[in-house]
């Protein structure tokens, strides 16, 4: 009698991952990301979540200038298993604007995601993601109300952030990093 044996995962690295769109497996707009070894389909994106998206684009390029790089649905490096693409990452500014290179953690200033139907998965799985890798700061905000998470000061060596707060707007907010780039929630959600 043959024992039954549980299902070995195979893990994509972000090696694996890379070779698979060079190589034409994955179409070039495919709508995917490697998140702990497994390829995620993102989910389509909405009109609701496109004005949130155009709206914080333009507030965070005003507020950065010069001090920060504003990436926007690019690939950050969490080796060696995850190639997420937050909607928003400021960045700390590099001389060749990463052409060398993706971004990793350590030049994330503040990474963002612009949530609908993701909001459980952008609030559990990539929260644990981003501080298990050291992402200073994380905000989730929701299309569907007028809330934001906002993630600080992950734990290190754990899945989890010391600080997580829910704000309801109304309320004005910046990143850590940098103090002098101020967003409103009614610049965010408007009508």
């Amino acid at each position: 009698m043959i024992e039954p044996v549980d299902a070995v995962r195979h893990k994509l690295t972000i090696d694996d991952y890379v070779r698979l769109g060079e190589a034409g497996i994955l179409a070039p707009d495919a709508r995917v990301e490697l998140i702990e070894g497994e390829l995620i389909e993102m989910a389509p994106i909405g009109p609701r979540h496109t004005a949130i998206s155009m709206r914080l684009n333009r507030l965070l390029v005003r507020g950065a200038g010069d001090v920060a790089l504003v990436a926007v649905s690019h690939p950050m490096l969490l080796p060696p298993y995850s190639m997420p693409q937050p909607d928003f990452m400021l960045l700390r500014p590099q001389a060749d604007d990463y052409q060398s290179g993706h971004p990793d953690a350590s030049d994330v200033l503040l990474a963002v995601e612009v949530s609908d139907s993701s909001l459980r998965y952008d609030r559990i799985t990539k929260s644990r993601l981003y501080a298990r890798h050291g992402v200073v700061e994380y905000w989730v905000v929701e299309t569907a109300s007028t809330r934001l998470h906002r993630f600080r000061l992950p734990e290190p060596g754990r899945d989890r952030y010391a600080r997580e707060d829910t704000l309801e707007a109304p309320f004005p907010l910046a990143p850590d990093a940098l103090p002098a780039l101020a967003v409103g929630s009614d610049a965010i959600w408007r009508a």
